[in-house]
């Protein structure tokens, strides 16, 4: 087998390796996964925690093992009729010496055989930048880091050669750059920056190297080489290029080959210069290269997923060849849908009052927008905006349009750019691409009213950026708006991930629950039937895709997110429960109301189940957490303070604040106030974290399960979410199966009540693999007083159905089955089923099989459904 029916993502790094994973694999399969997803395995800078910053694509990491613990990680799990998706990493590279290939670079320059490898501008318009490769290593500017002793020539006696040690890294010479006649310590000390002569000598060493040392904050004005995002340690990767995509890919191809993996999720698909055409070449690849698996009892057909983030309305395309996105859309849809929409309103003007900011979301996306483009990506606008320089200046029709004219016209583009990016091709754009185009352009247009010049420069950078041909067919002129089309398609996401994802969604937060990877601040909730619609087109066009509810990038954990959203439920509590809880926060605290806001929220919706308020040992952990992540908070908001200009003063008052409310210090009452909110809605905030967790197991796709998420998951935004798991407790919960009836406290308390739901849903999955494949997706309509607040569908293929229920909007009610009133909304409101189905006998797949009440003619009861739980999955067939 290699089609995944159910994934386990894992983190791999130096402390949990592949062998540790292996000692997981019992587990797993205990469990009902069919597969492990693993973060990259091959070969990452030393002491990576995650593995993205790839220094060597040819070999499995030694530090995760090497290839033989992959072996005995596939040997074990072949055992048991499972297999291994793996992350790989072809946009980007670690930007380190210990990646041969960039090391290559900066011994050779341009004459390296590895030099077009990389996205490098070796024509850089600065002459001191011609013929080199900027390195914003520096924690000082040049001057000062060389007075310093930041710079200094140094002697690897291992490797018996000459180095550059700067910004804690050994760099190479340059062949021929060094008279190195004479003993090492006679060079060394003739290149003592100490000495005024010394400095000048390895001044003028550096001078004559392939790499031109620099200030990290030279960074976003001067880089010459494609970044990942805005990070100076990762270089992009021109895997566009054959013997690039070969290098890049040879191990993958290996191992699929030889059946130790099956399949591959490719990070940051926007990144490369050709999405589409890449997809279709490694899916062929893969064919290729594991054309004798059949002789191992495996497919041929690779599974592949890509992460790719979704704009509203917008459809992964088909012509890609994948089976689909890695799932930020179903996280988004299914947290959109436990939100009750009344809630926006009164939440959206509580955030306004304490942020003192009326502006509308759309106008705080623009500013944060402007941020970036003014701040941080400055030299990749201006690389941009030269290509198309020198396109205007080719045609006498366009001759006269100015660099600073095209500069200024590309900034409102990219302004206003509603989504990641666009994927036009050699024929133009898609209809979906150029509907984005003109929204784009209509706005920059707007901006630019009464400039008539300034409008028609705009419709003419529309057209040039379109991938139509041009109308005069001049070779050399198609050449330079092909790649001014590729700069501007890989230029736009990362300015829409660090806009919004790492900007907007740290200082707009109205409820941080809707402030996720995949969101979008103007989708706060997502009524039953839009949901619905989504799930439909899924099962439709992408019935493998995977989906998921956390991720190793999640901003917080499924479970807090849950908690968060049962607040909607009663906005009018909430608002006056914030409201008063900020302002007695900021009776002798510098620190902003918004600021103080996101601190309530995240003390509400993440605090720790059994965590006592007045246990001030085990609050000192929770409390480091909590700073970690609001220091980073802080910092990604860019507001009163930012990771490039850290306010010290700020972020210390911030955390004084937080200590203050220890026990027995002046702010105490305040935890206090919050564990007990938190602790008041927890019972309704698992009711909506089943509900998501079953439907994420019973909706069209491949649900993911990622690491640690079997029991509550109540982290934060990394390195949170990434902390070690404790296994054995959950192996230990599994083994002990539930008593019959009613769920016991205990078990909701403790997380096991999810974990047998994950088990038993797998285990449907397990036994009607062809229903959750090949079935389709039918809505059930539901009538009563609670209606508007059930999910219910049936899936079914080859006389065989699942029928699955779940609550929406509704837990505080449902979190307690045996109030009266409860049972009576339960009692009255009934799921229709379709005439095929009505009256037929099912069972209930959350207990084992035990027989459930069979329908009659008005549908079946929600009473009867929920008695024990407030889910249900049921079989018939």
């Amino acid at each position: 087998m290699n089609t995944p029916r159910a994934t386990a993502r894992l983190q791999l790094h130096a402390g949990f390796t592949l062998d540790d994973a292996r000692a997981q694999v019992p587990y797993y399969a205990a469990l009902g996964i069919s597969h492990l997803y693993l973060s990259p395995i091959t070969t990452a800078r030393e002491g990576s925690t995650h593995g993205y910053d790839v220094a060597d694509h040819t070999q499995v990491s030694p530090a995760l093992g090497g290839i033989a613990a992959l072996r005995r990680l596939a040997e074990a799990l072949r055992e048991r009729q499972m297999g291994i998706i793996v992350d790989i990493v072809p946009n980007h590279m670690a930007a380190h010496p210990q990646n041969p290939w960039w090391h290559d670079v900066l011994k050779h320059g341009a004459a390296s055989a590895h030099a077009h490898w990389f996205d490098i501008d070796w024509n850089s318009p600065s002459p001191a930048l011609r013929g080199k490769v900027l390195l914003p290593v520096l924690g000082d500017p040049y001057d000062a880091a060389l007075r310093g002793g930041g710079i200094r020539l140094a002697f690897d006696a291992e490797a018996a050669r000459y180095v550059i040690e700067a910004g804690g890294t050994a760099l190479p010479l340059a062949e021929g750059s060094l008279d190195a006649g004479a003993l090492p310590d006679a060079v060394l000390a003739a290149h003592d920056p100490a000495e005024a002569a010394g400095r000048a000598r390895l001044h003028a060493l550096l001078e004559n190297q392939h790499y031109r040392l620099s200030w990290w904050r030279c960074a976003p004005d001067q880089i010459n080489w494609r970044r990942f995002f805005e990070v100076s340690e990762l270089v992009g990767v021109r895997v566009e290029l054959p013997e690039v995509f070969d290098a890049v890919h040879a191990l993958t191809l290996r191992l699929y080959g030889a059946g130790l993996i099956d399949g591959v999720r490719i990070d940051h698909i926007d990144g490369l210069a050709q999405p589409a055409a890449y997809c279709r070449q490694l899916r062929t690849a893969l064919l290729e290269a594991g054309a004798h698996r059949d002789a191992q009892g495996l497919q041929t057909e690779p599974y592949i997923v890509v992460e790719k983030i979704l704009a509203p309305g917008e459809a992964l395309p088909s012509h890609w060849h994948v089976q689909g996105t890695t799932g930020y859309d179903f996280l988004d849809q299914v947290g959109a849908l436990l939100h009750a929409p009344a809630a926006e309103a009164p939440f959206t003007a509580l955030w306004q009052r304490l942020a003192g900011d009326a502006r509308p979301v759309h106008a705080q996306w623009l500013a944060a927008r402007d941020r970036m483009l003014r701040r941080h990506f400055v030299v990749e606008r201006r690389t941009l905006a030269r290509v198309l320089a020198e396109l205007a200046q080719s045609h006498t029709a366009t001759r006269d349009w100015t660099e600073a004219a095209i500069a200024r016209a590309l900034y409102l583009l990219l302004r206003h750019f509603p989504r990641y990016r666009t994927y036009a091709g050699e024929h133009g754009r898609s209809p979906a691409d150029q509907a984005a185009c003109d929204l784009a352009l209509t706005a920059a247009r707007a901006d630019a009213e009464g400039d008539p010049a300034m409008q028609a420069l705009l419709k003419e950078l529309d057209k040039w950026l379109s991938g139509a041909p041009l109308t005069d067919d001049d070779p050399a002129r198609q050449r330079l708006a092909a790649h001014a089309l590729q700069r501007f398609e890989q230029l736009t996401p990362p300015l829409a991930a660090k806009a919004l994802e790492d900007t907007l969604f740290y200082r707009y937060a109205p409820l941080l629950s809707r402030n996720e990877v995949g969101a979008e601040p103007s989708g706060f909730a997502l009524s039953v039937e839009d949901f619905h619609a989504a799930c439909a087109q899924r099962a439709r066009d992408f019935p493998q895709a995977m989906i998921a509810t956390a991720t190793h990038d999640h901003k917080r954990g499924e479970d807090v997110r849950a908690r968060l959203a049962v607040l909607t439920e009663t906005p009018a509590r909430w608002v006056r429960w914030a409201r008063d809880w900020v302002a007695d926060a900021g009776a002798a605290t510098r620190v902003h109301p918004a600021d103080r806001y996101q601190l309530a929220q995240t003390l509400v919706g993440a605090w720790p189940d059994g965590l006592a308020p007045d246990d001030a040992a085990a609050l000192e952990p929770w409390f480091e957490r909590v700073l970690q992540w609001w220091t980073k908070a802080l910092r990604e908001a860019k507001l009163r303070t930012s990771w490039t200009d850290p306010d010290s003063d700020y972020e210390s008052a911030c955390a004084d604040l937080l200590r203050s409310m220890a026990p027995g210090a002046p702010l105490a009452p305040l935890l206090q106030r919050a564990a007990d909110l938190a602790r008041d809605i927890a019972p309704a905030g698992r009711v909506n974290g089943l509900a998501q967790t079953l439907l994420r197991l019973t909706t069209p796709g491949v649900p993911d399960l990622y690491q640690g998420t079997d029991l509550w998951d109540l982290s934060l935004v990394d390195p949170d979410n990434r902390r070690p798991v404790d296994f054995a407790l959950r192996a230990a919960l599994l083994e002990r199966p539930l008593p019959p009836g009613r769920i016991a406290p205990q078990a909701w308390a403790d997380g096991s009540v999810k974990l047998h739901l994950l088990r038993a849903a797998l285990a449907s999955r397990q036994e009607r693999p062809d229903v959750y494949a090949l079935g389709g997706y039918t809505p059930l309509a539901v009538q009563g007083p609670a209606a508007a607040h059930v999910v219910a569908f049936l899936r079914e293929h080859a006389g065989r159905a699942v029928l699955v229920a779940v609550p929406r909007g509704c837990a505080r009610r449902l979190a307690g089955l045996q109030d009266a009133k409860a049972a009576r909304l339960l009692r009255d409101t009934r799921i229709a089923l379709p005439a095929a189905w009505a009256g037929a006998p099912w069972t209930d797949a959350l207990a084992d099989g035990a027989p459930a009440v069979a329908s009659d003619g008005d549908g079946i009861a929600l009473a009867t459904l929920w008695q024990a739980r407030p889910v249900s999955l049921l079989h018939a067939g």
